[in-house]
């Protein structure tokens, strides 16, 4: 018997997954949680084989529940609405098993945690294609820069943090802007995140 604990913050969902899972001959719920945070402490607690997990949950997203539970002996399926290369990328750090997406057919979860189980990993293919097409266009000093921006430090503090004249540190963000095609830092910062490009 494959057990199975579920964490979605959509109380619906939530228990239609439960429900549809449970018709299943080889699977058994055995915990659900509305939050990243209940969902870890229900895996230590339960030790199920599978953990199925949305991302954007309150206290702690399903990102960071499956990096904290990377070397915990229990396989993670990402179910998401959201089909970020950013997200995915983080998401295969973290080691998952699998990400899929919600719009796929209910029947498709059930086969993937088979195929999980049985030692395969199951990403969505779009996602797969989109993360290998679009590699990082800034320089490694860009990166720099880009992380300090994050860090809401200012042209000056991030020229005395990298040895720069305040200049050098002014072309650097023209450049990250201009190559990330955005008007601003906050721009710039926003897309480097969703693209999974801070190191």
């Amino acid at each position: 018997m494959i057990r199975i604990v579920i964490a979605e913050d959509q109380k619906m969902l939530l228990g239609a997954l439960s429900a549809l899972l449970d018709l299943e001959d080889d699977m058994t719920v055995v915990g659900s949680a509305s939050n990243g945070e209940d969902a870890v402490k229900l895996v230590q607690e339960h030790k199920p084989d599978i953990c199925i997990m949305d991302i954007e949950m309150p206290k702690k997203t399903g990102l960071e529940a499956a990096e904290e539970l990377k070397d915990f002996g229990c396989k993670v399926i990402i179910l998401t609405t959201f089909a970020r290369a950013g997200y995915f990328q983080r998401a295969v750090k973290a080691g998952v098993n699998g990400y899929m997406l919600k719009d796929s057919p209910s029947d498709e979860l059930a086969d993937s945690i088979r195929s999980v189980m049985a030692g395969r990993r199951i990403y969505a293919p779009e996602l797969v294609d989109e993360f290998y097409s679009e590699k990082n266009p800034l320089t490694e000093r860009e990166n720099d820069v880009l992380s300090l921006m994050a860090e809401g430090r200012s042209t000056k503090e991030i020229s005395q943090e990298l040895h720069l004249t305040n200049g050098t540190v002014r072309n650097y963000i023209s450049s990250i802007l201009e190559k990330l095609e955005v008007g601003n830092r906050i721009e710039a910062i926003t897309r480097a995140k969703e693209k999974g490009w801070f190191k």
